[in-house]
């Protein structure tokens, strides 16, 4: 899901509401993927004013605000990305979202653009016992999907995402592109794909008879 306009949109509101300069959109690459607490302490680092973790707390809370009220404003499923679930579901995959962002947030993202119905489960990180990379998210989003371990397979762009997998027993896929400052082709993964019309013979390559 390409979220980065409107992450990043709410944090420039944030930045240019205490003094400081907007960030480019470009710059998500490098907050973006380990929650907003992070992502609001590496922006206002970028901009110039590193935060103590007092002043971080507050500003998470007006962050969630203001990201909330423009969560589908401008972020769209990246391309190829409907077609890539329509294809999975037709050879019988259960698909599942298991992300770092908070559950209430991620629904609210899906519900606005039609999404959440596609999914079996959706475990953001305060449902999980332990956020990714711990493989405690990933399991509980396959148990809660109805899935098997065994036969299951993680798609993402992040190290996060790498580990979670690896520490589950799950293959991987990785993006060529999204939200990581680890580029894909340098972490361990089992498939790289540049494209999501590449996403379907991926998994069967990982799960044969998907």
């Amino acid at each position: 899901m390409n979220t980065a306009p409107d992450l990043m949109g709410a944090l420039n509101v944030l930045l240019t509401g205490e003094g400081l300069p907007p960030l480019p959109v470009e710059a998500a690459s490098s907050l973006v993927g380990k929650g907003a607490k992070i992502m609001i302490e590496r922006g206002f680092a970028a901009a110039g004013e590193p935060l103590d973790p007092e002043r971080a707390t507050g500003l998470f809370d007006r962050y969630i605000g203001l990201y909330r009220a423009r969560i589908a404003q401008e972020s769209a499923p990246f391309d190829g990305v409907i077609q890539a679930l329509d294809d999975l579901e037709a050879q019988g995959a259960i698909l599942a979202v298991c992300t770092n962002k908070r559950t209430d947030l991620t629904l609210a993202l899906l519900d606005a653009l039609d999404l959440t119905k596609r999914f079996a489960a959706i475990v953001g990180a305060d449902m999980a016992p332990k956020a990714k990379p711990d493989a405690s998210h990933l399991l509980m989003t396959i148990a809660k999907a109805g899935g098997d371990p065994k036969r299951a397979l993680m798609v993402g762009d992040s190290i996060n995402d790498v580990l979670a997998a690896r520490n589950a027993g799950v293959p991987v896929v990785l993006v060529s592109f999204g939200y990581t400052d680890i580029p894909a082709a340098e972490m361990d993964r089992d498939v790289l794909i540049d494209r999501f019309d590449q996403l379907h013979d991926a998994a069967l390559a990982l799960i044969p008879a998907l």
